[in-house]
Formats: structure tokens, C-alpha cells, sequence
């Protein structure tokens, strides 16, 4: 039963499941071998899709957003996480690779722009990937919108978002002594990375369960525990991405050069009650993209998910087929 009652369960907005018509693995150097899969109409619109995390995977429930009669719905997992390989592995994996991992894919292709659509970190890759190549995004459509700044990573963890989730915050805090509390990502990073595999997938764990639980506005505070392998490499990747900012040139980078890609249309679709990634930067991106809508979903948290960002998405990209095609 929905708890509220003019609330649907997200999926209720998607399109049917759908199975791809070709998934594959893609060599990209370094070692690494990314999963990649293409679903929908081969012939449509092509929009890659970027997950979060960074270590989140891509899920089947993504090729939903969009109508398989239109799209042609590129989906990957990026290094270390999902199906590509090495798992886990932080080596040759920084927002720079990934941006050449989605050149390649495109390359690969033939496709020469696409629509361009992430969530949380994945909102972070899309601004960098169309920053880096903007002849490349026909479209970018960003949902919770994340900049990769000191202050966002300060207020998730750093206390901020604590404030409001107590308990919760004492859970994840408390798993490191309190003389290491000025800087939790330096402390979990030394764990997580420590060459002790049960070690590092404990504390993987208490990693992802801070987010997790703060991911819906539903949420109690609680989450149970993530399978050991995906804990570990959403956790290790997460933390390495944060603890080198992002790999960005400087703090701020991507407001900074909002001005590449002012130009390119744009929805950005935000949780108000966002706990994750609040929507001061999805505001602060809007007002520097004059090509782009806002739309605060109400009622509505960070998750993928949630309902009235899921309705949004869907309503989004329909009507960005109808003005494309």
C-alpha cells in the first residue's frame, strides 16, 4: 500500500522490462574490460544513460525511462563495478577514463551525438563528459544533481546531512575512532584499502548503509546490508573518486565552465527533500544554464526511485522525443 495516497509506486510510471539486442564487453585498455548493452530501437534516438557511484552499476530497471519504440538505450558499467572487470579495482579508474570510456562506446557505434542522461555521480560524469565534448550531447538530462565540490562531500560527510539523521550518522561514524573523525573519508579510505578483504568489505558495508538510508524521503534510517562484493566495490570507488575530488582540476570546475555547454538543452530533475546531494546545486547549475528547466519534484528524496522523480524522467524524455522527432 502506497504511503501516501496520491503517490505511486515508481514503477507504475516506467515502461515494460525490455531485454537488450546486444550486450557485450568492451576492452578499453588498462586492464579493464567495461560491460556495455544496447536496448530499445536500434535506429532511435540514442541516449547513454550513467549510473551513480561512482561503483553503482547499471540495473535493469534504467532501460525503463525511456519508450523502446524511440530510443536506442546505451547502458555500461563503469570500471570496477557491475559486470566489467576487474572488479573492484580502483587502478586506471578516474573520471578521465571514464569520460574516454564513453568516447569509445560512442565511437564504437557510430553514433555521432547522443542524449546524455546520469543521476548523482552520474549527473557529476554527464557535466564533465558534455563539458569535455560538447558537439557530442544533443541533450543532457540530469536527475540529483551532484557538482563534485569540497562542500557537498562536507556536508554528506562531514556532519551536515548528520544533523538530520542522528542516529543514523552515529552508526557510520562510530566505526572509526573519534581521533580520526576531522576527515571520514581519509579514515574509511584507509580501511576500505587496507589489503584485508573482510575488513575492507565491513566497513564497505557501513559505507553504503550511510547512503542508503538517506537515499528516500521514506526512509527510516535504516538499511540492511548490501551484498559483500557490490559493498565493496561501490564503497572503494565511491571512496576513491572523493578522496582525489573527483579528479576535477580544481574545486568548482564544473560550474566554472558552465559556459561550454550553456548552449546545449538541458532538464535537471531534483528531490526537494534531497538528503544526498541538496538542491542548492541543482539551483546554483540552473542558474548558469539558461538552456536548461528545473524541476523540484516534491515529496521527493535523492532516489532514482522515488515516484515523482521517476514520472518526471519519463515525462521528460517523452517529450524530448517529440521535439526531436
Amino acid at each position: 500500500m502506497d504511503k501516501f495516497s496520491d503517490q505511486k509506486r515508481a514503477v507504475q510510471y516506467l515502461y515494460p522490462p525490455i531485454d537488450p539486442f546486444d550486450q557485450r564487453m568492451l576492452d578499453v585498455g588498462d586492464g579493464h574490460q567495461i560491460y556495455v548493452e544496447q536496448c530499445g530501437e536500434p535506429n532511435g534516438i540514442p541516449v547513454i544513460v550513467l549510473h551513480g557511484g561512482p561503483g553503482g552499476g547499471c540495473s535493469p530497471a534504467m532501460r525503463r525511462y525511456f519508450d523502446p519504440k524511440v530510443y536506442r538505450v546505451i547502458l555500461f558499467d563503469q570500471r570496477g563495478c557491475g559486470r566489467s572487470r576487474p572488479h573492484a579495482s580502483v587502478a586506471h579508474n578516474t573520471t578521465w577514463h571514464l569520460v574516454g570510456d564513453i568516447e569509445k562506446i560512442r565511437r564504437t557505434f557510430g553514433i555521432d551525438s547522443w542524449c546524455v542522461f546520469g543521476g548523482s555521480w552520474g549527473a557529476t560524469l554527464s557535466l564533465v563528459y558534455a563539458q569535455a565534448h560538447p558537439d557530442r550531447a544533443m541533450r543532457i538530462i540530469l536527475r540529483g544533481v551532484f557538482l563534485m565540490t569540497k562542500a557537498e562531500l562536507d556536508w554528506f560527510y562531514g556532519g551536515g546531512a548528520g544533523k538530520f539523521w542522528p542516529e543514523t550518522w552515529a552508526r557510520f561514524a562510530s566505526m572509526i575512532p573519534t581521533d580520526e573523525h576531522d576527515d571520514l573519508i581519509a579514515a574509511y579510505n584507509r580501511r576500505l584499502f587496507s589489503g584485508d578483504l573482510s575488513q575492507e568489505t565491513r566497513y564497505a558495508r557501513a559505507w553504503s548503509a550511510w547512503e542508503n538510508a538517506l537515499a528516500s524521503i521514506h526512509s527510516n534510517g535504516s538499511s540492511g546490508d548490501s551484498p559483500g562484493d557490490y559493498a565493496r566495490a561501490f564503497a572503494r570507488l565511491e571512496n576513491h573518486y572523493f578522496i582525489n575530488g573527483g579528479f576535477l582540476e580544481f574545486d568548482g570546475q564544473l560550474l566554472a565552465h558552465m559556459g561550454r555547454i550553456s548552449h546545449i538543452p538541458g532538464v535537471i530533475v531534483q528531490g526537494r527533500y534531497d538528503m544526498i546531494c541538496p538542491p542548492s546545486s541543482a539551483y546554483r547549475l540552473a542558474e548558469l544554464w539558461p538552456s536548461c528547466e528545473l524541476k523540484m519534484i516534491r515529496n521527493a528524496g535523492h532516489a532514482l526511485s522515488e515516484p515523482g522523480i521517476s514520472a518526471e524522467l519519463v515525462r521528460t524524455m517523452d517529450q524530448i522525443a517529440e521535439d526531436v522527432l
